[in-house]
């Protein structure tokens, strides 16, 4: 039985009703629903369901990553202003778990304000031949080109950082030029971000501590092939009794690039300045050498190297892991520059 209730229902809204509709649906986008209407204006749906594999974190997950497809993103604040990328605080919650992340977001072409030397990204390749004459030529594209680039460098060198067990933020996922990794809180203050080890003035016993653990991250950087490029007390958190290494798009192969020798001992140099001003004696020369040694004797033994699993996100136009390979699929060994920096460094 067809009865009145249901014709009403099929009923067809009126003209003016329609237009409405088609206005809403004009401003809200193409891919809202109705749900999104629930939403305050710093919230969204997680993105995680649309993400491709390659574009999510490593696994196993750990326990902040939260795959629920109900799961909200809440943007709480900016935790950090830069000249080529900004970084908010940001909650991706369900009803019964709540994480805490950073997402860290590249401006577009016509925001930045600073554009990374060319000595960075000596010895990387690109993908598109499309994509490598707008860079060369500078076209608006080519410099949409290089934003993502960047994005999808970090993206890389996180996940390859975090399997090699480098103490970096646990990248989640990448979406464009937007990257979420771990919030790294300061333990004695929950939900606020650690400080910068710049801002802090550790005793002698955590000093000797923190010294370990930053010579430990960069031989292990070492090891992988690379240099950080840009280290300094600015670029590493003081969790608590934990160092964490951050902001690595700009990380540059010891074997393709002729400039990361340089590079790296400008890295030895910020570093053992800082301990020295805290009190510890330390020589930026002695730890170039270990760097070096340890980054020459892993590019000839392929069983010291580190191979991680992780790759450029889907859709990448940089090919950023396309280090120098010989034939026989092992690295070559570091640049004449890198050899040469090693002897002055360790003269016999």
């Amino acid at each position: 039985m067809k009865n009145s209730a249901d014709q009403q229902h099929l009923e067809p809204p009126s003209v003016a009703t329609q237009k409405s509709i088609r206005r809403s649906r004009a401003m809200k986008g193409t891919d809202w629903n109705i749900l999104d209407d629930s939403l305050a204006e710093n919230q969204r749906w997680s993105t995680w369901p649309e993400l491709e594999k390659l574009m999510r974190g490593p696994k196993p997950y750990p326990d902040l990553v939260i795959e629920d497809a109900g799961a909200i993103d809440t943007e709480l604040g900016v935790l950090k202003t830069g000249k080529e990328a900004d970084v908010f605080l940001l909650e991706r919650a369900t009803e019964t778990r709540r994480s805490l992340l950073a997402a860290k977001r590249y401006r577009g072409a016509d925001q930045r304000l600073f554009h990374r030397s060319s000595a960075y990204t000596e010895g990387r390749s690109v993908r598109r031949s499309r994509d490598a004459r707008a860079l060369k030529n500078g076209s608006s594209y080519g410099r949409e080109v290089e934003a993502s680039r960047w994005a999808d460098a970090e993206w890389t060198f996180l996940c390859m950082a975090h399997q090699c067990g480098i103490p970096v933020p646990y990248p989640v996922q990448i979406a464009g030029t937007e990257i979420l990794m771990e919030f790294i809180s300061d333990p004695a203050n929950p939900g606020v971000a650690a400080p910068r080890l710049q801002s802090v003035h550790p005793g002698p016993d955590q000093l000797q501590d923190y010294w370990a653990q930053m010579v430990e991250a960069m031989t292990a950087f070492a090891r992988m092939g690379f240099a950080h490029g840009d280290l300094s007390p600015y670029n590493v958190l003081a969790a608590g009794d934990r160092l964490v290494v951050i902001d690595l798009p700009q990380l540059v192969d010891l074997a393709g690039n002729l400039q990361a020798a340089d590079l790296l001992a400008r890295d030895c140099r910020n570093m053992c300045a800082w301990f020295t001003a805290r009190g510890l004696a330390v020589d930026d020369g002695e730890l170039l050498g270990e760097l070096l040694a340890a980054a020459t004797k892993s590019a000839s033994s392929p069983a010291l190297n580190p191979a991680p699993s992780c790759r450029p996100a889907h859709g990448s136009s940089d090919a950023m892991m396309s280090r120098n390979v010989s034939t026989s699929g092992r690295r070559t060994s570091p640049s004449r520059s890198a050899r040469a920096s090693e002897r002055r460094a360790n003269p016999k």
